[in-house]
């Protein structure tokens, strides 16, 4: 059955509010795929995407046009900078295509699994959020690469939906050292890689389904909307984070991974 412009455009609109939020934008894709009937392939979820990676690239395009001619140039702080992003980016993008067809296939279809995993994510951020931890690191661009590995370890926990890859990191970020609001921005940077290639793999391997049905469409109408609205996060969310904490996202995934279990006792 045809669904029209309005489902693309509601999961756009869902992928680019919660993209950049620890909460699992993929958790809450899937989530209101199952419990509205909101039939996408799940190739969908991954590459409309493509319009968060933009979003980051168009509110951070000084800093990175920049950061490309600083690299250019040979500066050192350039490079640990864009060497740190590649060391954050690597093992979940090993574990992400050797995992692929079982993410997709077997773990994207439990609501269980994605519901359980929002509880206790936003109970885990919830409890790193109200420590009382040492702050080292104030600045992404200093960051050491040690630092930037294990980020890049945690990352990988975000491959199980539910769990969210910038909660992970966040998580990952707070208890090694750094403080809210670079935690949060290292995240956005460590995204265009991980993401990006994410785009890239999952539009090869499902170019077929893609350029020959109605999904090309759904895919590029929830691009935009993923676009417009993840740019309006980006823009406010660093502010919000250095004032509130995480303290509501946390919440905030604990009443919509307890809301999935809930409608699943009652489909039961």
């Amino acid at each position: 059955m045809d669904q029209g412009i309005f489902v693309p455009l509601m999961l756009g609109i869902i992928e680019g509010l919660t993209e950049f939020l620890p909460v699992s934008s993929t958790a809450h894709l899937l989530l209101a795929g199952h419990f509205f009937a909101i039939k996408q392939p799940a190739t969908f979820v991954v590459l409309i995407q493509l319009g968060a990676i933009l979003a980051i690239i168009t509110i951070y395009f000084r800093k990175l046009f920049q950061l490309i001619k600083d690299a250019l140039r040979g500066k050192k702080g350039a490079w640990l900078f864009v060497l740190n992003v590649g060391l954050a980016s690597i093992p979940a993008a090993l574990a992400g295509v050797l995992a692929r067809d079982f993410i997709q296939t077997i773990i994207y279809e439990s609501v269980l699994v994605i519901s359980i995993m929002l509880i206790l994510g936003g109970i885990v951020l919830l409890i790193v959020d109200r420590m009382k931890l040492k702050v080292r690191y104030r600045d992404i661009y200093t960051y050491p690469w040690h630092l930037a590995l294990i980020i890049g370890l945690f990352q990988m926990l975000a491959l199980i939906p539910g769990v969210s890859r910038s909660g992970a990191t966040i998580v990952g970020s707070l208890l090694f050292g750094t403080d809210k609001r670079s935690a949060a921005e290292f995240t956005f940077f460590i995204a265009l890689p991980i993401m990006g290639g994410a785009f890239i793999y999952d539009f090869y391997k499902s170019r077929d389904i893609i350029l020959n049905s109605s999904v090309g469409v759904d895919i590029a109408i929830g691009f935009v909307a993923s676009f417009i609205v993840g740019a309006m996060v980006v823009r406010y969310l660093l502010d919000f984070v250095s004032k509130y904490g995480f303290k509501y996202f946390a919440y905030w995934r604990i009443i919509i991974g307890s809301l999935g279990l809930l409608f699943l006792l009652m489909g039961n």
